[in-house]
């Protein structure tokens, strides 16, 4: 990895992107500390502390808590995404742009952005009166510039991850995302040393720590990997005087399919009663519904494993489809060795992905209640591992990725001369 990174710095084109990406990250930072005006902050701490709100906040970078102008982040824009995915399922219009190409792929980008604004101006609206005894001169005024703030920075950093995606590294909402759980470590950091000061905690706690971190992140990197390879052969075609195919290759299915989704979606479904239960504290049901659900209870931990799992299944059956594949296939003259074309390749393509999404399902579920084992085990009050982990891999996997074929481009020469 360092020596990708110094080779691309000795090229003026990726020096120029790097240091770019790097600005906008700056960028970023800067605004996560810009306050929204008319909000009485220490009235917000003891507000938010009564919620589960800690994964808007680590994607955020600590804006959340702090009310800054991008403290919903960039949650607007991923849950438009995954509706827009969805509605390539059931809606033939959408599936028609999906497969249109760089075209159809234009309409659904701006149709995303369009449901970006919506989105971040209704849970704008919904911060703001939820919020609102937070507020130093609750009214209509100072509901409208909250909401306008909120959906402005949100639709700033829309704005800015495309402009990243462009003229930068990688892809720039995820890069703005592993930036914001990134600029979180220094302050876990200064927390564990506090610990170790103020002795709640031993250095062979601290150790034990590091230990498991370390063999968990390899873990994580090892799933992220993963995949089983179905070998596909192709039969060989004669066309004129053209002898086409005959080629082996593979189908790679990752263990790990859905990528950080179905956390979100079952973290979102579990977020949702909380907050609605927030609004009526002295209701004994509301209570009781805020106890069970709170990230310690063992129903809540059952609850989002299950979620976890179902929406694992969901998603891969949104975005994977055995049928189409195995008719590509068929198409072009491939086959696997020993079935035959059609409906018994796609049973058996069928049959792998479902035992493959049930490892990384489960693989998923320790992922996401890892805080609480790790707290467990340590008894360290640190947040470490959970969605913010698979994330900061994840996108830390694809940037080396897409800048080591970016490396490999410019030093391809090719056969002409």
């Amino acid at each position: 990895m360092l020596s990708t990174l110094k080779s691309a710095w000795k090229m003026d084109e990726l020096r120029q992107k790097i240091i770019f990406t790097m600005l906008m990250f700056l960028v970023f930072r800067i605004g996560a500390h810009v306050p929204v005006p008319g909000v009485d902050t220490e009235a917000l701490k003891g507000l938010l502390e009564q919620n589960i709100f800690g994964f808007i906040d680590i994607i955020s970078g600590g804006a959340f808590k702090s009310f800054t102008v991008f403290a919903m982040g960039i949650m607007p824009y991923i849950n438009a995404s995954i509706i827009m995915q969805l509605l390539t399922v059931v809606i033939p219009y959408f599936e028609k742009l999906a497969k249109e190409g760089q075209e159809g792929r234009k309409k659904m980008a701006q149709y995303t952005r369009y449901g970006t604004v919506v989105l971040g101006f209704f849970q704008a609206v919904g911060m703001s009166v939820y919020l609102k005894s937070a507020l130093v001169d609750p009214g209509f005024l100072s509901y409208a510039v909250i909401t306008i703030t909120l959906t402005a920075g949100t639709a700033f950093l829309m704005w800015m991850g495309e402009l990243i995606t462009e003229r930068g590294i990688g892809n720039g909402i995820s890069l703005i995302i592993f930036a914001g759980i990134v600029s979180r470590i220094p302050s876990g950091i200064n927390t564990l040393y506090q610990y170790l000061k103020q002795g709640q905690t031993n250095i062979f706690a601290v150790l034990l720590f590091l230990v498991i971190a370390v063999i968990i992140i390899a873990g994580v990197v090892a799933m992220h990997e993963g995949q089983r390879r179905i070998p596909v052969q192709y039969a060989k075609r004669v066309v004129g005087r053209k002898v086409y195919g005959g080629q082996s290759t593979h189908i790679p299915l990752k263990v790990n399919q859905a990528g950080v989704i179905p956390v979100i979606f079952a973290m979102s479904i579990l977020m949702f009663p909380t907050t609605i239960a927030g609004f009526f504290p002295a209701n004994g049901f509301a209570a009781w519904i805020l106890r069970v659900l709170s990230p310690n209870h063992g129903f809540y931990m059952v609850i989002y494993t299950l979620l976890i799992i179902f929406f694992t299944y969901f998603y891969t059956a949104v975005t994977f489809n055995p049928r189409d594949i195995a008719e590509n296939m068929q198409k072009y003259g491939g086959f696997i060795p020993g079935l035959r074309p059609g409906k018994p390749t796609s049973d058996y393509i069928d049959r792998v992905l479902t035992r493959l999404t049930l490892a990384g399902a489960i693989f998923l579920a320790f992922i996401a209640l890892l805080p609480n084992i790790m707290m467990g085990i340590t008894g360290l009050n640190l947040h470490f591992g959970g969605t913010s982990l698979l994330i900061i891999v994840g996108v830390a996997l694809e940037t080396m990725k897409q800048l080591e074929s970016q490396l490999l481009t410019r030093h391809y020469q090719g056969f002409m001369k």
